[in-house]
């Protein structure tokens, strides 16, 4: 039933959103390095890898240097700042939710590298779900940029963001129903315009105990 709302809310959202798209592209071939899309390779159901489809946001050869990307990284082009804090820059991924290779909602898709983070386990549990354009791990740590301004990016994403993420993203596969679904849609949309609302803990009395140390304040 799931597949069935991702195909309708994708191809709604896709016509909704093209005018946005199209400029969005035209902007990115006048500024930056003329390049419109960035394809990466992330891990997905079953262990899979799919590219994931974004606006190009970054230096072309910056995966060289890294795959994890901090607020204030040199490598993101001006206009790439804009669409990253307004999440313009993953509406492409609509396609990928309209041919399959996500949901609207489920675990945040990760390179290799930042997936090996994760214990076994909690590995195991993930790659069972469809990888998600938004989900519980996404909206809880939708400031994760301001963790990784913090120290050494890698150090911090592993030790504290990646472990509770990963606990998040077991709830989430412990608790996979259609209303779960509908509830963090509607949790995404009330982040995106009301940021400062901790929401999640409003629709979801179950969560994993929060961490002190991956408060983003």
């Amino acid at each position: 039933m799931q597949r069935f709302f991702d195909i309708l809310f994708s191809f709604v959202a896709i016509i909704f959103f093209s005018p946005l798209l199209i400029v969005v592209a035209l902007l990115l071939l006048s500024t930056g390095e003329n390049k419109v899309i960035y394809l990466q390779k992330r891990v997905g159901h079953g262990g899979k890898l799919f590219s994931l489809i974004k606006f190009a946001t970054m230096l072309e050869d910056s995966a060289n240097s890294g795959t994890i990307t901090f607020d204030r990284d040199p490598r993101i082009l001006p206009l790439g700042h804009l669409l990253r804090k307004s999440k313009i820059n993953e509406l492409p991924q609509l396609f990928n939710i309209f041919f399959g290779n996500m949901s609207i909602i489920g675990p945040r898709p990760l390179t290799e590298e930042t997936f090996s983070y994760y214990s076994s386990d909690v590995g195991q549990l993930i790659l069972k779900l469809k990888p998600g354009l938004s989900g519980i791990g996404s909206i809880f740590f939708r400031n994760e940029q301001l963790l990784l301004n913090n120290g050494n990016y890698l150090n911090v994403y592993k030790n504290k963001i990646a472990p509770y993420k990963g606990r998040l993203e077991v709830w989430y596969s412990e608790n996979n129903t259609l209303v779960n679904y509908f509830k963090l849609i509607f949790a995404t949309i009330i982040t995106i315009f009301f940021p400062k609302i901790d929401i999640l803990n409003f629709l979801f009395k179950d969560l994993p105990a929060q961490p002190s140390n991956v408060k983003f304040n």
